[in-house]
């Protein structure tokens, strides 16, 4: 018999003691369709695993013709699931309702999707699994190599978006006696490292934390007036170009360009062009 998480919270994706996203369903929905993709099965669902790591509950599906997994809470050691949660390693079966590897608590579940070959994958970050993939087929097969793989690829992907949200995350606890250029290069920091992330909405996450750090941590500045050169040049930085660059567009020398931006600098009190940049901003200065 089935069982279901049916009176209890729905948001195993809570916060806990690693400071893990508050809400992993973005990152978990798109690493259950490129699992689905990747691997050509046609059926792939998962979920996060709660905070003391006894259970998982299935939210999300892709490929299924009933609701009949649809939080699912599966307990760790129990079905395959529970298995690749417990051994923290991937699992798989050729035929799920008859196999012997497992436990079949949650048979019930999976009969309504006729569902045969499986594979769990756990999610692994600082040495704990955080969710479950499954990919399955209504088949009875043995995976070769080529989709051990690419599920494999596809677990790793989410494992390092899952990490560097993770890592923002841990960085945004510093101390509150941190200076304001230093909270300047933690945010720059802390862009470039969503900048790795893959998934669309996890990066955008990231980015909008840190504009409310610095929100929220930066005292207004000084009103400051930067002539239209410097304005100029301060932009072309902005939208990543290099001093020749800057040099060639604006029909200056490359050492009137660093003039430019030398006193920009100055008079944003910012030690490098990064800050400037995102003070400049804050000012309403460039864009």
């Amino acid at each position: 018999m089935s069982s279901k998480n049916l009176g209890a919270s729905k948001n195993p994706g809570a916060s806990n003691d690693l400071g893990a996203p508050d809400d992993l369903g973005p990152l978990l929905a798109r690493g259950v369709r490129d699992l689905r993709r990747v691997t050509g099965l046609p059926v792939a669902f998962g979920g996060a695993v709660s905070p003391d790591h006894r259970t998982l509950v299935i939210e999300q599906l892709c490929g299924t013709a009933t609701r009949s997994l649809a939080n699912l809470q599966v307990s760790a050691g129990a079905g395959l699931g529970g298995k690749a949660l417990a051994l923290a390693r991937p699992s798989a079966v050729e035929d799920y309702l008859s196999a012997r590897g497992i436990t079949h608590r949650y048979d019930a579940a999976v009969a309504p999707e006729r569902l045969q070959a499986m594979l769990a994958l756990p999610v692994r970050v600082g040495g704990r699994t955080r969710a479950v993939l499954y990919a399955a087929t209504r088949q009875r097969v043995r995976f070769g190599d080529v989709v051990l793989r690419s599920a494999a690829q596809v677990v790793h992907q989410v494992e390092r978006d899952l990490e560097a949200e993770q890592e923002v995350l841990r960085r945004l606890e510093a101390p509150a006696t941190l200076s304001r250029d230093e909270i300047d290069d933690l945010c720059a920091e802390l862009t470039a490292i969503a900048g790795t992330v893959s998934d669309d909405g996890a990066r955008t996450r990231l980015l909008d934390v840190c504009h409310r750090v610095r929100s929220r941590t930066h005292q207004p500045r000084p009103a400051v007036s930067l002539s239209p050169r410097e304005t100029e040049a301060l932009a072309l930085v902005a939208a990543g170009c290099t001093n020749d660059e800057i040099a060639h567009r604006l029909g200056l020398l490359p050492n009137t360009v660093k003039s430019y931006l030398k006193s920009a600098m100055k008079k944003l009190d910012a030690t490098n062009r990064v800050q400037a940049v995102n003070r400049a901003r804050e000012a309403g200065l460039i864009r």
